[in-house]
């Protein structure tokens, strides 16, 4: 058994994912001995541009398009960025208009702000109380300059599955490009681009259980981006620069484990967050939870804890269990997080919030021994 005060029970799994073996195992022949730059036409760069096709193609499957729409970039943050920027500088002829919404990650809300400061126009769209967009907001917001709706998949922090089908329907009907930030789903639900509907699809590898530092974006057959930086021309110039083969033959392989277990991994993550959740109500009061009780991903909990803060809740549970908080504290003062603000969570419960993630390896021990240490923390916190 683990030492629990040297390894807590890790329950951040939307922060960041450990590799999978496989991965592992796929990426130490590019490691050493297959070292050489893809790029090369000589002996030393054909099995690296084999493992970069390879890799483009099991992305595919697992999105469902043509390898042909794949380009790996360093993270979803760079490939958010290439999204939003790109269509923004590829159709500022046709308009200056973006719709996204509030409880959108940073990598999107902060690139949309940037593009609000240069002489684009952003409508920021609310949510309900759980976490979910408005497809009639959608509708309502987009106008004949609109060029680009950018909605995630499903939200980092409450797990909350937003409609995008529907909301492309919307854009297709207008001729408007859609983007969806897609960092979190993988692995834990669908992700098939033509059933989505969109043209736009960022993910991360970090969190499929491939390492850190790579990412990819998916684009649509026909539309076309400006890049944010210019190269020798590696993937179609939209990202030049030499390839992370490791980081790629990574992501390549998480992608296919992510499309042979998610029906498996999915089962497995949400009963251990279920269990995790009815350990909790059961030894702790004046528990809520947040983001949608069904159309939410299988892996995510987040809970807010009346009365309590969550940094101090962090604190006794930190040699015992790793989670995240939704809220921080800075000299005296408790920030709610921006999608807890969004959802209009009162300020009672939304600064005593923790997000609890589990992830294959989660196991029902795991989880019984951090019940016990989140309840006894919280009961501890709240005695006079």
């Amino acid at each position: 058994m683990k030492n629990r005060a040297q390894y807590p029970v890790y329950l951040d799994f939307n922060a960041t994912t450990p590799l999978d073996p496989a991965v592992v195992e796929a990426m130490q022949e590019f490691i050493s001995p297959e070292f050489g730059n893809p790029s090369s036409t000589h002996f030393y760069g054909i099995a690296p541009r084999r493992a970069v096709d390879k890799a483009r193609r099991q992305v595919a499957e697992l999105l469902n398009c043509s390898p042909s729409g794949i380009v790996f970039t360093g993270c979803a943050t760079e490939s958010n960025n290439l999204a939003i920027k790109g269509i923004s500088s590829a159709l500022k002829h046709r308009g200056n208009h973006i719709v996204t919404t509030r409880i959108e990650h940073p990598a999107v809300l902060e690139v949309c702000a940037y593009l609000g400061q240069n002489g684009f126009e952003v409508s920021f769209l609310p949510v309900d109380e759980h976490g979910l967009v408005d497809v009639q907001d959608v509708e309502q917001a987009v106008s004949d300059r609109t060029i680009l709706i950018s909605v995630m998949h499903a939200n980092n922090e409450v797990g909350t599955v937003q409609p995008v089908e529907e909301i492309a329907e919307i854009a297709r009907s207008r001729g408007i490009v859609l983007h969806t930030d897609a960092a979190q789903t993988p692995g834990k639900i669908a992700v098939d681009v033509k059933a989505l509907g969109v043209d736009l699809l960022s993910i991360a590898g970090h969190k499929l259980y491939a390492p850190k530092g790579v990412g990819a974006l998916y684009l649509r057959e026909g539309v076309g981006l400006e890049p944010l930086v210019h190269g020798a021309g590696q993937e179609r110039g939209l990202r030049p620069g030499t390839e992370n083969v490791i980081g790629i033959v990574g992501l390549g392989m998480a992608c296919e484990l992510a499309a042979r277990n998610r029906e498996q991994d999915a089962r497995h993550m949400q009963t251990m967050r279920d269990l995790l959740h009815a350990g909790i109500e059961q030894t702790v009061r004046e528990v809520r939870l947040n983001g949608h009780p069904e159309k939410r991903l299988p892996n995510t909990l987040s809970l807010s804890f009346r009365g309590v803060e969550a940094g101090r809740l962090l604190e006794e549970i930190g040699l015992y269990v790793a989670a995240s908080a939704g809220a921080a504290c800075h000299s005296g003062e408790v920030t709610i997080s921006r999608v807890l603000a969004a959802m209009q969570v009162p300020e009672e419960w939304a600064k005593g919030t923790l997000r609890l993630s589990t992830g294959r390896t989660t196991t029902r021990e795991d989880v019984r021994f951090a019940v016990r240490a989140i309840a006894d923390a919280a009961n501890a916190l709240r005695s006079p």
